[in-house]
């Protein structure tokens, strides 16, 4: 028996849960997220938790039954409360700042990079501190979208210069002086 998929998902005040043939809606004050899930599983709702069962011990239900059931529990958390991934801009005249709803980075290039955020996700910049923080109730797209903004410049192993997220430890390398021979 996984021991994720075991657990019970507790259902907070304010969400609505419902379930048919497998697909399951949840709504909350930050959203609604409806997704489909594999049939090796069983979804049922019991009061105020949703419980995952596997209709059989074979290896790839056994494999999918601790995923759905954290699937679920993302869903139900991000509807709830929502998530929220922090970036920190290291580097000499390196900024990002809000442009209405778009995110408008400066990290070096000839010309400023501009990010529209997707359905359901929204930005932050501090220009102050150097931070920005992607923010949303689907914990994939969060995740993605972070990404993607750091992709636009990772940060680099001399000087460490880029984007990185909130606590990210940065490998560094010695220049051409450390080099002995």
């Amino acid at each position: 028996m996984s021991r994720i998929g075991r657990l019970p998902i507790e259902i907070p005040a304010g969400v609505q849960v419902s379930i048919s043939n497998n697909e399951v809606q949840v709504k909350g004050s930050k959203g609604t997220m409806k997704r489909q899930f594999l049939p090796e599983v069983s979804i049922r709702q019991e009061e105020n938790q949703v419980i995952v069962e596997r209709s059989s011990d074979e290896a790839f239900a056994r494999a999918i039954h601790g995923t759905t059931r954290a699937v679920i529990q993302n869903m139900v958390t991000g509807v709830s409360t929502g998530f929220t991934r922090e970036l920190e801009i290291q580097g000499v005249g390196y900024r990002a700042e809000m442009n209405g709803k778009k995110l408008v980075i400066n990290v070096g290039y000839s010309h400023p990079v501009e990010v529209d955020p997707p359905e359901g996700i929204s930005f932050e910049a501090d220009p102050k501190a150097r931070t920005l923080s992607v923010s949303g109730y689907d914990k994939e797209v969060v995740g993605q979208v972070a990404a993607d903004i750091r992709k636009i410049r990772p940060p680099e192993p001399y000087k460490g210069k880029g984007i990185r997220y909130k606590g990210e430890y940065v490998r560094r390398k010695a220049g051409k002086a450390g080099k002995t021979v």
